[in-house]
């Protein structure tokens, strides 16, 4: 839809529409996003608020150089950025409220299942950001290497060195966990 070549009315209308789709199309995903950055439900429910609020406001100015998807994972990253700039979350106390991964089909299955991937998102929430951000693009938004870069506006063979990095990085944290028997 060409915004610009219809009238006030229409246009307010087109956009409401495609703000519409676009909150239907990628809310829980971006919620998704913002509990793995900011491990408090309510939280993450604010920041996804701000950050359809802020696409609303500036739908209008969209230039097209990426998805609209995209667009909005870049806005949901700065917007918890933000949030952890503001609030200095790393005082406070880890509190897993819910669970972001299907397990198998019974009870124990599926209270392991959160378990290990509660303590896994917490391993990867302890990582520096530059590491957390290509991981979680990675492994929970099924991003590939160049779509990371387009989100983080960096260079392909940086998000492949951050992934390494991050990887190894984990993989310590993980044996550390294992040789004091915490896993």
């Amino acid at each position: 839809m060409d915004i610009m070549a219809h009238s006030p009315a229409e246009t307010s209308a087109g956009h409401r529409e495609l703000f519409d789709s676009l909150v239907r199309l990628h809310a829980d995903e971006l919620k998704r996003l913002a509990y793995i950055y900011v491990h408090d439900r309510a939280e993450c429910e604010d920041i996804v608020q701000e950050v359809f609020i802020s696409c609303y406001k500036n739908l209008g100015n969209f230039r097209h150089e990426s998805e609209y998807k995209t667009w909005l994972i870049r806005i949901t990253i700065n917007k918890c950025k933000d949030h952890h700039r503001k609030w200095s979350i790393r005082n406070l106390v880890y509190k897993p409220v819910i669970s972001l991964f299907k397990a198998g089909s019974s009870a124990e299955e599926k209270l392991i299942g959160r378990h290990h991937s509660m303590e896994m998102i917490g391993r990867i929430s302890a990582l520096p950001a530059k590491y957390k951000e290509v991981l979680i693009l990675y492994y929970y938004q099924d991003m590939g290497v160049a779509e990371i870069g387009e989100v983080l506006d960096m260079n392909v063979s940086t998000v492949k060195t951050r992934l390494q990095r991050g990887r190894e990085s984990l993989k310590r944290s993980l044996e550390r966990s294992e040789e004091n028997g915490s896993v």
